[in-house]
């Protein structure tokens, strides 16, 4: 299957299904893999316990530790490879810290972000998971994972429309949101399918919304 993507980044909110996707594009397709480390991040369990208290910590870990993976990415590329399907794209560091920082704070690390956010290359295409609330709360619970057990419904809004926030400005990349209500891609081929339908096919600059 052809892609006319050099680079892809799967986004969405917390639970959407964005790592699975990855995998199951890169099984099926070949590509090479970004995939964020975020278990590596020390100060994230004491974040969702005082997160006014970890919040610039936590963010600055993702910040650089994003730059790191993706600058060493793209500055050794896979030449068998066709092309690239990451798990986030670096504006996510920005829109997260915008949510959980005070004004000063987001400030500076606003100022940090710009010198590294020009270092690398921006997605070709840029693929949204929708979710409802609700959703992502089953995923987060099924998937079990302990850090993420205190995550509010609140707190996934909050993230949801700084995305949405975000992606109404975006004039630079093809944008396409994809609504999956409870959609389970990975087991069913069909919606797998018609996901790959998406990224196989040409899209303008600007926000596209598709329901599957």
């Amino acid at each position: 299957m052809s892609v006319p993507y050099p680079f892809i980044a799967i986004e969405g909110n917390i639970g959407a299904g964005k790592t699975t996707l990855c995998h199951l594009l890169s099984e099926r397709l070949g590509c090479s893999l970004v995939l964020e480390q975020f278990t590596d991040n020390p100060f994230l369990p004491p974040f969702y316990e005082q997160p006014e208290r970890y919040a610039f910590p936590v963010e600055l870990f993702f910040m650089t530790e994003r730059h790191k993976q993706l600058l060493e990415h793209f500055s050794n590329p896979d030449l068998f490879r066709n092309f690239t399907v990451a798990d986030y794209f670096f504006v996510k560091t920005l829109l997260f810290a915008k949510n959980n920082l005070s004004e000063e704070e987001f400030r500076l690390f606003q100022r940090l972000f710009s010198v590294l956010n020009a270092t690398f290359p921006k997605p070709d295409l840029l693929l949204y998971l929708h979710r409802p609330v609700e959703v992502l709360l089953q995923h987060i619970k099924k998937r079990g994972r302990s850090i993420e057990q205190q995550i509010s419904a609140d707190y996934l809004t909050e993230i949801q429309e700084a995305y949405f926030e975000y992606l109404k400005t975006e004039s630079d990349t093809p944008v396409v949101i994809l609504d999956l209500g409870g959609v389970d891609f990975q087991r069913d081929p069909e919606n797998f399918k018609a996901i790959l339908e998406v990224i196989q096919a040409p899209h303008p600059v600007g926000v596209k919304r598709i329901r599957l």
